[in-house]
């Protein structure tokens, strides 16, 4: 039924909830034992940057796989933010250009077509996402692509496979967002990388 709650969603935003806050005291926590004179180990910098990026992932799925109020918005700022730390050190450079606020739903379908080209980049590109009127064009340049077998026609609404993973599954939360904002997906694929727009 139309008015029934998004369970997957209303999960996400839950488990993203519950682990902020302990991964923020952990990295609390290493900042104090620094500031009292702890000693700047190759142990505690490994614990400083695995907090900082589980924290930055989890900023991000709380938006990608949570839910949100339908005027809830978010600022260039917080956007822009949010990608850098999760590409911070990474293979994948990123270049948001749109200005201004956004409604969440928007950076949401945004957000889940990053992780589906993050899939189909594993050696590393650049991701320029871009403003299109009442639409987006994401474009995607890399050396090496994987070749993501049936998987963009999910995201472009055919169904879910029988086999899909876990690791596969923001293919068909894209394709199901998409529906559910009247979108519809075009895939290019050229030489140097792939392009959306939707």
């Amino acid at each position: 039924m139309p008015d029934d709650p998004d369970l997957a969603a209303l999960l996400g935003s839950r488990i993203c909830h519950d682990l902020i806050s302990p991964l923020g005291a952990i990295g609390n926590g290493v900042e104090l034992i620094l500031l009292e004179g702890g000693r700047h180990s190759p142990e505690m910098a490994l614990i400083s940057e695995s907090v900082a990026h589980a924290s930055a992932r989890i900023r991000f799925f709380r938006v990608a796989f949570g839910t949100g109020t339908a005027e809830q918005r978010m600022g260039r700022p917080e956007v822009a933010s949010i990608l850098a730390d999760i590409t911070r050190g990474g293979r994948l450079k990123v270049e948001w250009q749109p200005a201004g606020d956004l409604l969440r739903r928007e950076v949401k379908l945004v957000f889940l077509a990053f992780l589906c080209l993050e899939t189909a980049m594993p050696w590393g590109g650049s991701v320029i996402f871009e403003r299109t009127g009442a639409g987006w064009r994401v474009e995607a340049r890399a050396p090496r692509l994987r070749h993501e077998s049936g998987l963009w026609e999910v995201a472009a609404g055919a169904p879910a496979p029988e086999g899909l993973s876990a690791a596969q599954v923001h293919f068909a939360l894209f394709g199901r967002e998409l529906d559910l904002a009247g979108r519809a997906l075009q895939v290019t694929r050229h030489a140097e990388g792939i392009g959306l727009a939707f």
